[in-house]
């Protein structure tokens, strides 16, 4: 699924203690969130917020970032931290002492259900915001007699026997490799993961130079705009289908921020919406994020208004 910047604060009191020993053990230490609490757990220490944006996950890129605009917007603070999946998750299921407040790309019921299990009980679901994500094995348009997974079988020799995939601990990732290849048969073929950053330069020398490659990609991604490719056919659901993105926040989230849990339990975004803004962030501002949420919302102001009145 889907350049790090680490954004550092450090709260106060109890919450310093717990969210910094959290991630020295991961090993990103003062990535540190507001754990919203003082030191009776009672209070938001202030206001702000961290957002962190799972490495290499487009989508959610560009929503963080939207809502860091609307939120600093509104007097407070966030903060948009490069993190690793398994360490978002980790961390904002330690509640007040959590060094994460939200985050915006938990795909259910197939995508992060290895992760769910072990936190659901443990965060604040606040919602969907949008409910057309799937998992797709990607050809480009161009190698026209591949248009189903099955069709891979017996080309391993044409496609240097790889399958070029994303990090490794993602759920595409683990989909790819333990669902759809073995039920495809495509044992010839190996799944080389690194990055979407990796991936992507891969697609794109690729496609200039019109020689077949055979990628690990989902909906929703810019990449379907900027290059001629395909979602191959999986008749066999073995990557699942559609898919549900979920807002999720610490336990004490709405109690702490109600205003902000609400609007964010609100909170929608089409395909058509997050296509363009994707385009634009990404595509058109791809070196400055803030600059191409800035020139987004200029035209989309009527959006970002129903966001948080």
């Amino acid at each position: 699924m889907r350049n790090t910047r680490l954004v550092r604060t450090i709260a106060a009191g109890s919450t310093a203690v717990l969210a910094v020993g959290l991630m020295a053990a991961c090993g990103k230490s003062e990535v540190v969130g507001s754990g919203s609490g003082d030191a009776s757990g009672d209070k938001p220490a202030s206001k702000t917020l961290t957002i962190p944006i799972a490495s290499g996950w487009d989508e959610d890129k560009v929503v963080s970032h939207l809502w860091k605009y609307v939120l600093e917007q509104k007097g407070y603070t966030v903060k948009v931290p490069d993190m690793d999946i398994g360490v978002i998750f980790t961390g904002i299921s330690n509640g007040k002492g959590s060094n994460i407040d939200v985050f915006f790309d938990t795909w259910l019921p197939t995508t992060h259900k290895k992760y769910w299990d072990k936190v659901s009980n443990k965060v604040e679901d606040l919602g969907v915001w949008y409910d057309q994500a799937t998992l797709n094995i990607a050809v480009p348009t161009y190698m026209e007699d591949v248009n189903s997974i099955a069709d891979l079988k017996g080309k391993a020799e044409e496609l240097d026997g790889t399958i070029t995939g994303i990090d490794p601990g993602a759920g595409l990732t683990e989909a790819t490799k333990n669902s759809a290849m073995p039920k495809y048969g495509l044992d010839d073929f190996e799944l080389q993961t690194s990055s979407t950053a990796a991936m992507l330069a891969a697609l794109k020398k690729a496609t200039d130079a019109k020689k077949p490659i055979v990628v690990t990609l989902w909906h929703p991604h810019w990449a379907y705009s900027a290059y001629p490719i395909k979602d191959l056919k999986d008749p066999k659901q073995a990557l699942g289908g559609a898919e549900e993105v979920h807002t999720i926040a610490r336990q004490g989230f709405s109690d702490d921020f109600p205003e902000v849990a609400k609007a964010l339990s609100s909170f929608k975004l089409g395909d058509a919406e997050l296509a363009d803004l994707e385009k634009v962030v990404l595509q058109d501002h791809k070196e400055d994020p803030q600059a191409g949420i800035a020139a987004w919302v200029k035209d989309n102001q009527d959006v970002v208004n129903k966001m948080m009145p």
